[in-house]
């Protein structure tokens, strides 16, 4: 397990791109027959991904953890951005297609990722929090989620939002969870863009072929900066950070939310003239 520590406002200000791209970036999270996690800092957050090519994949605690199992003291929400697979938790399988999710309460004991064929192999994406409470497991069809349309094509930001992990919906003790998809012709996400000091957030960019790509932005409103990414990238928004990309093409996120609250609408606004 990759470990990685907050960072201020002040510092980023003079991060340049390498330095940018090693406090934020996870670019090479996907790799056959491996369990890759990053532990942040900032809300103690963990992405990460599971890809069983040719085995099966145990989830373990880690020495970073210094836990009996990875979800002793937390919770966590898988989706698979892969091909057909399963999850097996406390030997109750769940079978999962293409953006199916999964939550998975504090106390899950044992935890495999199973793909159904090694020439497509699930692409199983991870965001765990710690935990105070135990909620049940919960297989999430994105068909019975919450969706919501924003945007417009005249704006370049046509979108369609799906809440997998959320009050009222997937509870949870603070993870939220769910899918941005960008309809053809948009390319602007998040865009007017916001903060929330109460929350951090990852996003994990998909759906991108190999020649294209995604400028995303960060920092406060009046000092951005971009990094630049590309098709299976995860990012890590401070929560004083802005969060919004423009691409080459449409393309789908996911984000993942921890912090103080679970509030999906509590965003401060930022004003289109006072981004610099």
């Amino acid at each position: 397990m990759e470990v990685r520590f907050a960072s201020s406002p002040e510092g980023v200000k003079k991060m340049d791109t390498a330095q940018l791209r090693k406090e934020f970036l996870m670019d090479d999270l996907f790799a056959p027959d491996e369990i890759k996690l990053v532990y942040s800092h900032i809300d103690r957050i963990i992405s990460g991904s599971a890809v069983p090519k040719n085995k099966a994949l145990k989830l373990d605690a880690g020495d970073e953890l210094r836990a009996a199992y990875f979800l002793e003291r937390r919770e966590m929400g898988v989706i698979n951005v892969g091909g057909p697979g399963k999850v097996t938790v406390d030997r109750e399988s769940h079978l999962m297609r293409h953006r199916d999710g999964l939550y998975l309460g504090r106390g899950c004991r044992d935890i495999m990722f199973e793909s159904d064929d090694a020439a497509e192999p699930a692409l199983f994406y991870l965001n765990s929090a710690p935990a105070h409470k135990s909620y049940p497991t919960k297989l999430i069809k994105p068909e019975d989620c919450a969706n919501v349309e924003l945007g417009t094509l005249e704006q370049s930001n046509h979108r369609t939002i799906c809440k997998y992990i959320l009050p009222g919906q997937v509870e949870s003790c603070q993870l939220v969870m769910g899918m941005t998809t960008l309809q053809p012709g948009s390319v602007w996400n998040t865009m007017p863009c916001h903060t929330h000091d109460r929350r951090m957030e990852v996003y994990l960019y998909f759906d991108l072929p190999d020649n294209a790509l995604v400028m995303h932005y960060m920092g406060q409103p009046h000092e951005t900066r971009h990094v630049v990414m590309r098709n299976l990238q995860a990012i890590i928004s401070p929560s004083w950070s802005i969060h919004a990309a423009s691409g080459t093409q449409n393309y789908t996120f996911i984000w993942g939310m921890v912090g103080e609250n679970q509030d999906f609408d509590d965003m401060d606004h930022v004003a289109m003239k006072d981004i610099m």
